[in-house]
């Protein structure tokens, strides 16, 4: 075993930890944390009661099997984030409805702070973007090496006396259905 591999002897919670920075830098995971913390309120105050020494208040509405299906598409919306990234920008359009939807609805989006939350992580999700890869060597890529130290041709190895391609010649005939494929 040599004394410079540190895969082996790496404790599980570090390797965890990496493993999960991984993940979560490769989709909108903030986005989908704050989608999902605002459906809570959202989905929880119209069914809470709150005891105040001998008296119950509940904060239950008409309309609480509608903040509850509000809700739950938050926190579904919010796992979406995470687990199908391609249609974060969905995702993020329709958790950003369903937080407008909730102020009528769901006891002033849960008391604003589900609509706050649900807002955010909509517009975090939206604005999302998957990074590109960095360079290994910025320097290394300016002068043209490539990472098996061969150089790749650069601008000055062309010259003038170079003869320039002609572009391929195609057939221009007109099949005999028009040009159409079989399908239209």
């Amino acid at each position: 075993m040599s004394p410079e591999s540190t895969g082996q002897n790496e404790h599980y919670l570090r390797a965890f930890q990496r493993v999960f920075r991984t993940w979560r830098g490769n989709r909108p995971f903030w986005a989908g944390l704050f989608t999902m913390v605002g459906g809570l309120p959202i989905a929880y105050f119209p069914y809470a009661n709150m005891h105040l020494g001998n008296v119950t208040l509940a904060m239950s509405t008409t309309a609480g099997a509608g903040s509850l299906i509000i809700g739950v598409l938050l926190i579904t919306l919010g796992l979406t984030m995470w687990f199908h990234h391609i249609v974060r920008v969905f995702a993020g359009v329709a958790a950003i409805l369903l937080a407008l939807i909730s102020i009528p609805v769901a006891n002033i989006g849960g008391f604003l702070v589900g609509f706050l939350f649900s807002m955010l992580g909509g517009a975090l999700s939206i604005s999302w973007a998957p990074g590109e890869p960095a360079p290994q060597d910025a320097a290394a890529e300016k002068a043209g090496v490539t990472g098996a130290g061969t150089q790749e041709p650069g601008p000055e190895f062309h010259s003038a006396a170079a003869v320039p391609q002609q572009p391929e010649q195609y057939d221009t005939t007109v099949e005999a259905d028009g040009g159409r494929h079989r399908a239209g």
